[in-house]
């Protein structure tokens, strides 16, 4: 093993999933930069690096140094303290400054800035307020410092040392001491086997209670990732002990006693988090409970009288003077629809494209407006919003926003403070998950009506559960399905399409010159990747008019050659290649990137799924600014884990959004993901333009694979029991 000291000069791939990463790193007695390879994930640029590990020669990249173990550590030379200085760890220091300052002090830089910070003024172009923020900053990365040595020796990597001390604060080696697994609770990134890696290196016992008991919570939590809303009791207990490389009896007494003292729920062979069952027990309960109770506003009492008098048990409102009010033609389903929901407590109204779901929905509004219902408009994504208010020509908010979320204080309207209106009409309802829909449901008051809108077909959410698909299974509600697809719509092969392979047919790839949707032969994912780049940069701008910002593209997976990560890396060297930007975890962040947020953050009020554009980029602050939807909000370099390019995205991740044009990679080597739904979902997100690009055999595949996961749900059970 040799040991060697190096300070990282470039970031040139990093696998953020993995860890792996190549930088190239100067090293004394070496002119040029050399490759070094390993674990690395989080080193920045300017870190000054002690790495045990060894030289190997690669057959096709030559010489390089592969990486065993390695720890940061203060520079010692003057290239390395401007390096370290201008990295970003210190705020109001970006390059510019660290170079300034190191030629003013050599290798007594940090020496002044630790004793006697106030002669940085002596550097040109920095004041008081600068050698403030620089001091500020200097005393907070001291302690950083302490907390991240500390986890370093435990196997801690830099940006997670930076989250547990931001989270944790001068407590960090305490707290962490004391329960490790607290991490893996508390911190979003960190997972069990994070934690796990530490608590081995304190000394925890493989089968100690506080390890296993973290395990089963974690377990409980990728099953709720994966769409459960529960674990089976076996599937539970044998993915835990798997995990945790422990026997099954050591994890069921562990089980047990985690039961008993209420850390979980169990009903039969279901064994819940608690925040999940009493999510799915609201849910079933607020809605049975809002079906029984009379609406509260005067079209309801006029019907309900006006039937009482006449004894006609159907009779509803006259949509031949709605049609005439906005102007709409609608069929004999759509009249169903608005028939229905004027004598409805709780209705579903579920179509695919182009069965006039949205003028259906309008009809609906009309009908409530003439009676002058105060309606109120929901959808979970701000796009889903947006698109929502637009069409119905009145303010509809996304559900967050509706029921006045703030980090600190939850959701403020719940069942003290209900939402005030007659009628709730909620859109893309398939995409709310069992905690969003209980937290909905907490807010409705029992005399308002609720009209859930959504398409059944698509993916269903992305948090646990199968909600739409649960209340509509269920027989308690009136359902309207609409399945005429409209002349209008049959002009768009698009729509045409997505119905095809909703039904299990292989669609229409003629393409032609009239067409809406194209087919274009790639065997290779090479050729994939490289088709997609030049029709997203090249083809598509000059034959549409539209700039490449329009186009999105969508895959069915995140991995691999056409998936959504090394398509975003393909894209952004193509459209965006230039220039400086933030590094973090081996992407880079320039002016004019297009970029998503990965995880709810209540504080800066966007979510995961959100797509913005890099509008600025603050190299000296280490800061950056994404407009999301014109609204500005701004990250530091710790917090860019929570956005990756979006130049490319999963399917999954594009639920709730259109863009005007969509162009989506279809391999055999996606056949892990290839369903039909998801296809279906995909097609189903461009407005304008489809673009396919792969194998009639992976497409054909996806359209005959129904296989649908089955979700650990019983909602539809519980709102069956009367």
């Amino acid at each position: 093993m040799i040991k060697i000291r190096c300070v990282v000069e470039r970031i040139t791939y990093q696998n953020p999933e993995n860890g792996y990463s190549v930088l190239k790193v100067r090293i004394k007695g070496y002119d040029d930069l050399m490759p070094l390879v390993g674990n690395l994930l989080d080193a920045n640029v300017g870190s000054v690096l002690l790495v045990d590990g060894d030289w190997k020669v690669d057959a096709k990249y030559g010489r390089q140094f592969v990486a065993e173990s390695w720890e940061e550590t203060m520079p010692a030379t003057i290239y390395g303290i401007e390096k370290y200085l201008g990295s970003g760890l210190i705020k109001g220091v970006g390059p510019k400054f660290a170079g300034r300052i190191v030629q003013r002090f050599g290798t007594d830089t940090l020496e002044v800035i630790e004793t006697d910070v106030q002669r940085l003024l002596e550097v040109e172009g920095i004041g008081r307020k600068r050698v403030e923020r620089i001091a500020e900053s200097w005393e907070r990365q001291k302690e950083i410092k302490n907390v991240m040595l500390f986890l370093q020796d435990h196997g801690v990597n830099t940006s997670f040392a930076a989250k547990i001390y931001k989270q944790y604060g001068n407590e960090s080696i305490d707290i962490v001491k004391k329960n490790p697994f607290r991490l893996a609770d508390d911190i979003w990134g960190i997972g069990f086997k994070t934690a796990d890696q530490i608590a081995r290196k304190l000394g925890v016992e493989k089968e100690a209670f506080v390890r296993l008991r973290s395990g089963i919570m974690y377990t409980l939590s990728n099953l709720a990732d994966e769409g459960h809303v529960y674990g089976e009791k076996e599937q539970l207990i044998g993915r835990a002990a798997q995990l945790l490389e422990a026997d099954e009896a050591a994890v069921v007494m562990t089980l047990d006693q985690m039961l008993k003292d209420k850390d979980l729920i169990r009903e039969t062979e279901a064994i819940y988090l608690p925040p999940f069952y009493y999510a799915e027990t609201g849910v079933a309960n607020k809605l049975l409970r809002l079906q029984e109770e009379p609406a509260g506003d005067r079209l309801w009492s006029r019907l309900m009288e006006a039937r009482r008098q006449t004894g006609n048990e159907n009779l509803s409102v006259d949509v031949a003077g709605i049609q005439q009010s906005v102007g709409m033609i609608y069929d004999e389903v759509q009249a169903n629809a608005i028939r229905q929901a004027a004598v409805s407590k709780v209705m579903v109204l579920t179509g695919g494209p182009g069965t006039g779901k949205t003028t259906t929905t309008q009809g609906i509004i009309a009908a409530f407006r003439a009676y002058g219902l105060k309606i109120l408009l929901a959808a979970p994504t701000g796009r889903a919003a947006q698109r929502m208010t637009e069409t119905a020509g009145m303010e509809a908010k996304t559900i967050h926003r509706l029921l006045e979320f703030s980090p600190s204080d939850g959701y403020q309207k719940n069942e003290e403070q209900p939402l005030e209106g007659d009628v709730l009409i909620v859109d893309e309802c398939s995409m709310i998950d069992i905690i969003l829909m209980n937290a909905l449901l907490k807010a409705v008051p029992p005399g308002m009506r609720l009209i859930l809108v959504g398409d059944i077909d698509q993916l269903p959410s992305v948090g646990a559960g199968n909600v739409l698909r649960d209340i509509i299974d269920s027989g308690r509600f009136p359902v309207v399905r609409l399945t005429r697809i409209f002349r209008q719509a049959q002009n768009s092969r698009i729509i045409m399409n997505a119905h095809r392979v909703n039904e299990g047919h292989m669609p229409d790839i003629s393409n032609g010159q009239n067409t809406d949707f194209f087919f274009v032969q790639r065997e290779e994912p090479e050729q994939v990747l490289e088709e997609v780049v030049r029709l997203v940069r090249d083809k598509l701008p000059g034959y549409y008019h539209v700039p490449s910002a329009q186009i999105q593209v969508l895959t069915p997976m995140q991995k691999g050659v056409a998936g959504a990560a090394n398509l975003n890396i393909a894209l952004q060297e193509a459209l965006n290649g230039r220039g400086e930007g933030l590094r973090r975890s081996g992407s880079v962040f320039r002016p004019n990137d297009k970029v998503m947020q990965i995880k709810n953050n209540y504080d800066k009020e966007v979510f995961n799924g959100d797509i913005g554009v890099v509008e600025k980029v603050d190299l000296e602050d280490r800061t950056l600014v994404v407009a999301f939807d014109r609204r500005p909000v701004e990250y530091d370099i710790m917090e860019l884990d929570e956005l990756v390019h979006a130049y490319a995205a999963t399917i999954h991740k594009s639920q709730g959004s259109e863009y005007p044009i969509v162009v989506m990679p279809v391999l055999m080597n996606h056949y892990v993901m290839l369903q039909r739904n998801l296809i279906y979902t995909g097609i189903t997100r461009a407005k304008k333009i489809l673009v396919m690009v792969g194998t009639k055999k992976a497409l054909a595949y996806a359209v005959r694979n129904v296989t649908v996961h089955k979700r650990n749900t019983l909602l539809k059970e519980r709102l069956w029991q009367t």
